[in-house]
């Protein structure tokens, strides 16, 4: 059942021009229509609206178990994350989304390798998500690790995916360790642009999407002492 929250929500996205899909109750379940009619611009708009809502604390609160028996039978995702691992960045809560709303796909450092591109391959060409977000964070562990090149069994090769970032980053002041915060987040900002920008680069299929305008990229930064996102690109 939709909430009056929801509902508000959906009046003032209407009044505001943002899209008619936009505009349906907040806790409706988002359907292959719905997917279909949705622009990669309005699904870049859905989330930042509900990133929004998670830092000012209006987040949308739906019947869960009403969820689970709407989705069941299929589901037409608008966007997929390529998120970190980390405990503090779920992208369903910081992009205040519902179930059946994104793909999430999460590893230490957001960073592309095959299984990823496959992924993302199936959840745009093959289920129709018109928006992919690299999303990484500050103070990030994996990030950290790559500058302090850290040794320790399979997260080794895992942390020299994210080593090129800290290469590229040749004008940094202070010491090029973890330990200067001011470097720690270039190398993530450099990571999470370069990570989109490969989607595209080593991958025919994703590269043909945005070709088309069907697909849109962007990376982005999740600030994790104030749950805001700010988009690289």
């Amino acid at each position: 059942m939709a909430t009056r929250r929801g509902f508000l929500l959906s009046a003032g996205l209407l009044a505001t021009g943002i899209g008619s899909v936009q505009a349906q109750d907040a806790c409706e379940i988002f359907s292959k229509s719905m997917q279909a009619a949705t622009t990669p611009e309005q699904a870049l708009s859905r989330l930042k609206d509900g990133n929004a809502r998670f830092v000012s604390g209006h987040t949308i609160n739906c019947d869960l178990p009403a969820q689970v028996k709407g989705t069941a039978a299929g589901q037409a995702p608008f966007a997929a994350v390529l998120g970190c691992m980390d405990s503090r960045v779920s992208p369903e809560l910081v992009f205040d989304q519902r179930l059946g709303d994104i793909f999430g796909i999460r590893i230490a450092g957001n960073f592309v390798n095959p299984d990823i591109l496959g992924s993302l391959e199936y959840a745009t060409k093959v289920v129709g998500t018109k928006l992919i977000v690299v999303l990484g964070h500050t103070d990030c562990g994996a990030v950290k690790g790559a500058i302090d090149d850290v040794k320790l069994g399979h997260l080794t090769g895992a942390l020299a995916k994210i080593r090129p970032a800290v290469t590229e980053i040749t004008d940094a002041q202070g010491e090029r360790t973890s330990k200067n915060k001011k470097f720690v987040q270039r190398v993530a900002d450099r990571n999470s642009m370069d990570a989109a920008a490969q989607l595209s680069s080593r991958s025919s299929v994703l590269a043909a999407l945005v070709k088309g305008g069907d697909l849109v990229v962007h990376s982005a930064m999740h600030d994790i002492t104030t749950g805001v996102v700010s988009w690289l690109s």
